[in-house]
């Protein structure tokens, strides 16, 4: 997994979402499109664009036939999952042992037997994959 260190801004938040949200890769153009509720224009938009791919939190996926040329499509580099996984493990400072003991404690608190067992095969499932390596 890739390290993104750097802080968003709310609107390059907002782009990223979009970019998960639609599930496939997107020109600068077609995010202005679908940010109708945005007053974004498409200087600020490929600011934002730049930044992003500054900072690693996306990239560029090919390009796409437009009606004169080609444009750039850009996705993310980490799903929304990972991403959000990342983000809370550089928000609170975790490493492996915090990370394991933030585990045990959320497992203390639970009390639900099915939420218990789902959490169980995963674990189970992890240490195939990892004993497969």
């Amino acid at each position: 997994m890739r390290k993104q260190s750097k802080k968003m801004t709310a609107s390059e938040r907002e782009v990223l979402e979009l970019l998960w949200q639609q599930g496939k890769p997107l020109t600068s153009s077609e995010i202005v499109a679908l940010s109708e509720d945005k007053s974004w224009k498409p200087s600020y938009i490929h600011l934002m664009i730049n930044s992003l791919l500054k900072k690693e939190i996306i990239q560029i996926a090919g390009f796409k036939k437009t009606t004169k040329n080609f444009a750039r499509s850009f996705e993310p580099v980490l799903s929304k999952e990972e991403f959000s996984i990342q983000s809370f493990r550089e928000e609170n400072h975790l490493d492996t042992s915090s990370l394991s003991l933030l585990f045990g404690a959320l497992l203390e608190e639970e009390t639900d037997r099915e939420t218990i067992d789902k959490l169980s095969a995963m674990l189970e499932q992890k240490k195939r994959e990892l004993d497969e390596e």
